[in-house]
């Protein structure tokens, strides 16, 4: 074969059914390695190769990392009327809603927003009673792997979880969308517009879109971050580490602490932040 005429991509398909099915991998690096190899021959595409490396991110990544804190939670009071429960739906346009009963800390269960809607279309001479379409809610340690939560859905058919710390509190939640962005990319709708850049979990954890421009941190943490020649806290930690990062790599910078959550072969995603608190020696 003359060298300049590139490798056949029928040659390097039946290279990658050998490698895989012939060959043990000897570890996740050597799989990557062989990925990249296929988007080079055009085996695959780059969107097929993200959605295969963020499947293999789910074992690595914990409900923690990509839960609704507690603070941001929609929900419902286990006493609120049939107007009270059709002004939170409108007003935050999701479609499943847990019920509580907040003097107890207790989760009733679930309530979806289009059995609201079937009782508005029907027969309202009653109130509203949530109690009979009132779904289980399935409760989950902030330490469940995406990987488990995502065959727990899939097996109990449902869309959403409560996240309980170890204290037997309520957390957060997680959903179904929150799991499948890991793979296929962040899922945007209108309403995901407004979301906040910065999400406080409340325990000194901050969930933090890797595109924040740096003043917008600056000024949500009070701080003053010198970072030159960049204009996004991505750069700012691209520039730390000198190099992108993979997931779960960790640094920590002017007082920082930055963990990377998700990422792929081009950008960062997701970073977790906490202020870096130094411990005197003895």
């Amino acid at each position: 074969m003359n060298e300049d005429q590139p490798p056949s991509t029928q040659s390097f398909f039946k290279r990658l059914i050998k490698q895989f099915f012939h060959t043990p991998l000897g570890s996740r690096k050597e799989l990557l390695e062989t990925l990249k190899e296929a988007e080079a021959n055009h085996v695959i595409d780059f969107h097929s190769r993200n959605i295969i490396e963020g499947t293999m991110q789910l074992e690595n990544m914990e409900v923690r990392d990509v839960m609704v804190p507690k603070s941001k939670m929609v929900t419902i009071e286990h006493h609120s009327d049939t107007k009270e429960l059709l002004d939170i739906m409108i007003k935050s346009a999701h479609s499943r809603f847990p019920i509580i009963d907040s003097k107890r800390h207790k989760i009733l269960g679930v309530v979806l927003a289009k059995d609201l809607l079937s009782y508005l279309a029907g027969d309202k001479r009653n109130e509203f009673n949530y109690k009979e379409y009132l779904r289980t809610a399935i409760l989950v340690p902030e330490s469940k792997t995406l990987g488990s939560l995502l065959r727990d859905f899939q097996q109990k058919k449902s869309h959403i979880a409560i996240v309980m710390d170890e204290y037997g509190e309520i957390a957060g939640l997680v959903t179904l969308e929150d799991v499948l962005e890991q793979i296929v990319g962040e899922i945007e709708d209108e309403h995901d517009l407004e979301e906040d850049n910065i999400i406080d979990f409340g325990d000194g954890r901050y969930l933090l879109k890797a595109d924040t421009p740096i003043e917008e941190f600056n000024e949500f943490f009070v701080t003053r971050l010198i970072a030159e020649n960049v204009d996004t806290v991505a750069g700012f930690v691209i520039s730390g580490f000198t190099r992108l990062p993979e997931q779960m790599d960790k640094i920590t910078l002017q007082g920082f602490n930055f963990k990377v959550l998700k990422t792929d072969s081009r950008r960062i995603h997701l970073l977790e932040v906490s202020r870096h608190i130094q411990t005197g020696k003895l």
